[in-house]
């Protein structure tokens, strides 16, 4: 089953709920008023839309959610790579290497990540 797209806002408060759940409707208003400034409606309406695209539930007033970050992260890491670099990893890489510096520290732990990912599928 694909991961349902999640749009900006609705993942600053799916971040939110992903810290605090399982959470009370109560509470995850309260938060999304503090951290997004949303009003009460908003935060529903938001729950009520996740809802039905199946990326949390609300059950007796609990919400918890039903995709995770890592799930959303890569989902939308896959769009990305479609979208803008036609599926191209390498190509991903060689751009966004082009836009800032990475220390030397950024570089070895993607050299750990890529050695121990090339370990796995051997």
């Amino acid at each position: 089953m694909a991961t349902p797209k999640i749009f900006e806002s609705e993942y600053r408060f799916c971040l939110i709920l992903w810290e605090n759940e399982p959470v009370n409707s109560t509470r995850l208003v309260k938060l999304c008023k503090e951290k997004l400034g949303w009003s009460k409606t908003t935060t529903y309406t938001v729950i009520k839309r996740l809802s039905e695209r199946g990326v949390v539930k609300n059950e007796n007033t609990v919400v918890s959610s039903l995709v995770s970050k890592d799930e959303v992260q890569r989902a939308e890491m896959d769009e990305l790579l479609q979208k803008t670099f036609e599926g191209s990893l390498p190509a991903f890489v060689a751009a966004f290497t082009k836009r800032r510096d990475i220390s030397e520290s950024e570089i070895e732990e993607i050299r750990r990540m890529i050695d121990s990912y090339g370990g796995d599928n051997k």
